[in-house]
């Protein structure tokens, strides 16, 4: 069965190339100095049916060069040039030149102009190029063969009769506007199929979704053009279904797209083309099912939470703050500082209680795991300075210190619970955020300089009481009155003066 299943996939594929061959004998060709622009017609080219478009896209107040679907009811970008640098400005154009390459010229007001090629690596100089209509943008030399193809190098998206080559990736964006990569599917040389998020170093701890192929090394993933995902080698034999459609024919009014969305969601969709101008959307398949279960899908130091409400959120730990509440996904940091770890366990009892969460976890590596009681848990990360969070489930108490990740809260996770330290209010209530009071140990040196200059300060007030004193007596008072007040003030400044060395004295001596 399996057998038969090969030849029937091996004359499936010749069918496609041929198809393909077909479609592109029969495709309009651009010719070389063709040239698009951002300014005026044409900003693009088009397939035969017009449903797919390649050049300028129009986003915001740039444009993106790409291909796209171009029916109704909206575009959907299924190819992007450079990922790191896609924009451009409403000053430039793209040309197929006379030397046969595909070059992107950003035009800079009094500056030289800014050159990229598009296509790298050819194999030859390009006679021609085409849009086709399964999606597909190809360089072709004078021999009609394809020499570059969009197809290879795919983004986010692969499209009905489209590999993922072993060791290639799709990569999601931030947002519809920003394409800045969150999250990444790799096919691996291993032969595994893999979500990773994509700040992690794509190890197994960081993985969130795979096929399970490990030991079948030089794999791809293929959308057929019936819908089917499937894991083949090179002899086209299947390894794994990782999505099954159910339909057996190829409909040309049906265009099958898996795209990593900027969730990290991996999902199945098909477009179903009542005409050449419109179509309607269907999702088939996705994995994983549950967003909470996407690493990386909320930052540092928070997690995804769906026992509130069934639409996923990115909610702070305790103790944390959010880096920027307009984007919650970015994660959150500590809002109060540490005490030192010199502290008695009195002390950090003192300063800090536990918040409880239930029904949560994390998948980030602890610093310790221990076999204890609940509140033996509890009071171990109390008293730990280094314990940000301790995870207890089933008798087993993993601490973590900052930051922490991937951490998810769902009603699946019945008999788990977290602990979780906070700083203490002055009222021993809990107030998440507080900076811990600083104690100042004051040295007995310092407290006599203190009061030295304390009595000094007090001792030159009062002399500068007096002589005020003196300017403002009546001019009848009798000069020898006047010495002898001003002789009294002499006798007692020098009785303060005796006072007070005799008490600095005797703190020194202390």
């Amino acid at each position: 069965m399996a057998s038969a299943y090969s030849t029937l996939l091996l004359v499936f594929f010749f069918w496609i190339t041929e198809t393909v061959n077909s479609q592109q004998s029969q495709t309009p060709s651009i010719e070389l100095g063709s040239s698009l622009s951002t300014n005026f017609q044409p900003t693009s080219w088009h397939s035969p049916s017009g449903r797919f478009a390649f050049g300028f896209y129009q986003q915001d107040r740039g444009f993106i060069v790409g291909i796209w679907l171009a029916s109704k009811p909206n575009a959907t970008i299924t190819w992007t040039i450079n990922r790191k640098n896609p924009h451009v400005s409403s000053n430039a154009t793209l040309e197929l030149t006379k030397k046969g390459e595909l070059v992107l010229r950003r035009h800079i007001n009094n500056a030289a102009d800014e050159e990229e090629l598009i296509a790298k690596d050819l194999k030859g100089s390009a006679s021609y190029a085409q849009m086709l209509d399964s999606g597909n943008f190809v360089l072709c030399n004078e021999r009609s063969e394809a020499i570059w193809e969009s197809f290879n190098f795919p983004t986010d998206t692969i499209l009905g009769g489209q590999n993922l080559n072993a060791g290639s990736e799709l990569l999601s964006s931030a947002s519809a506007i920003d394409l800045t990569t969150r999250f990444h599917l790799k096919m691996q040389v291993d032969g595994n199929l893999v979500l990773y998020p994509a700040d992690s170093l794509d190890l197994p701890p960081d993985a969130y979704w795979s096929s399970d192929t490990d030991s079948y090394p030089g794999i791809h993933l293929n959308l057929t053009w019936t819908g089917d995902l499937l894991l083949v080698n090179k002899t086209l034999h299947t390894i794994k279904h990782v999505s099954f459609s159910g339909s057996e024919s190829n409909s040309t009014s049906i265009i099958y797209r898996a795209t990593l969305g900027s969730d990290g969601v991996f999902r199945l969709y098909s477009h179903n083309f009542s005409g050449a101008a419109e179509y309607s959307i269907s999702l088939m398949w996705y994995e994983p099912e549950e967003q909470c279960d996407v690493k990386g899908s909320c930052g540092l130091n928070s997690y995804c939470n769906t026992i509130i409400d069934s639409q996923p959120d990115c909610l702070c730990l305790p103790g944390t703050a959010y880096v920027d509440p307009n984007r919650r996904f970015q994660g959150c940091e500590r809002n109060y500082k540490d005490g030192s770890c010199k502290d008695t366990n009195e002390m950090a009892i003192s300063l800090y209680n536990i918040v409880v969460m239930e029904q949560i976890t994390w998948d980030d590596d602890a610093y310790n795991k221990s076999s204890m009681t609940e509140e033996g848990c509890r009071e171990s990360c109390l008293e730990d300075c280094n314990c940000a969070g301790a995870l207890y489930e089933l008798g087993s108490c993993n601490k973590k210190k900052y930051p922490v990740k991937y951490a998810r809260r769902t009603t699946r996770y019945q008999s788990s619970k977290a602990f979780f330290k906070s700083i203490k209010s002055s009222n021993h209530s809990s107030a998440i955020g507080m900076v811990p009071p600083v104690i100042q140990r004051t040295s007995k040196k310092a407290v006599v300089q203190i009061l030295v200059m304390s009595l000094a300060f007090i001792t030159w007030c009062l002399v500068a009481l007096s002589i005020s004193g003196f300017f403002i007596l009546k001019s009848r008072v009798v000069k020898g009155r006047m010495q002898m007040e001003s002789g009294n003030f002499g006798m007692a400044r020098e009785l303060t003066l005796r006072a007070f060395s005799y008490r600095v004295g005797k703190l020194w001596k202390q």
